[in-house]
């Protein structure tokens, strides 16, 4: 059996900003071996963000139609356009010490693909990859999108699977910049809704095979994990 450890920080709804800036602590803290991997888990509050290649014209929807309907807004620093995160979507920050296992930033798309590929399978459902278009499909639709940074071969940011996501807000953008692919979910395949917290299981049951961890603990807060890893809680987290 392998000794690698994964920590799970299983949350629910969480503000967009809080969690990014609570990524960073993370990867400082994985890159000074401070703590071991973990994989954050958890839905957003209405948000979308544009990753470094976004183009501002792809998102639909004026300033004032934002703030009307308490969407927030985050240019940020992972790869990809432009996406939306909000409840109902699993959102997976991976913060994880891959040169550990490897230094392929292709073959670790590829496996969080899998990952989802493989929880998909789970629910009769067919997954697969679009050549040259990172991120998981089902029916020529997007279901899961993916967008990382990596630091000295240490990630962040990660997946968005939609689950009983409202995908009325992905028709205010150009999702991830494809103008002639749809979005979908496991609530608009099946006709209805699917529980989230099943979903989370699958998805941390397939990360530890794929990513191959012997030992996978569980935490259901910031400051639970904070604590057990006795290391100081982040000012505002």
């Amino acid at each position: 059996m392998s000794n690698r450890i994964l920590h799970i920080i299983n949350l629910g709804i969480e503000p967009y900003k809080k969690i990014w800036d609570f990524q960073y602590y993370l990867q400082s803290l994985r890159l000074e071996g401070k703590i071991p991997d973990v994989l954050i888990l958890l839905e957003h509050s209405p948000v979308y963000t544009l990753g470094k290649v976004a183009k501002q014209e792809h998102l639909l929807i004026s300033p004032h139609k934002l703030s009307e309907e308490k969407i927030d807004l985050f240019e940020i620093d992972r790869g990809g356009d432009i996406t939306f995160h909000g409840p109902g979507q699993i959102v997976g920050y991976p913060i994880i010490k891959l040169d550990d296992l490897y230094q392929d930033l292709h073959r670790y798309l590829r496996e969080l693909e899998e990952v989802i590929i493989l929880t998909l399978k789970e629910y009769g459902i067919e997954g697969y990859r679009i050549p040259g278009l990172t991120g998981v499909w089902v029916n020529d639709e997007k279901i899961c999108a993916i967008g990382i940074k990596v630091t000295k071969w240490v990630t962040m940011h990660g997946f968005a699977f939609n689950i009983n996501t409202d995908l009325n807000y992905f028709h205010k953008i150009i999702p991830c910049g494809i103008k002639d692919k749809g979005v979908t979910s496991l609530q608009k395949i099946y006709n209805h809704k699917v529980e989230i917290e099943e979903v989370k299981q699958i998805i941390i049951q397939k990360f530890g095979k794929i990513f191959q961890y012997g030992h996978i603990e569980k935490f259901f807060s910031i400051e639970e994990f904070l604590s057990y890893s006795n290391v100081k809680i982040m000012e505002g987290v």
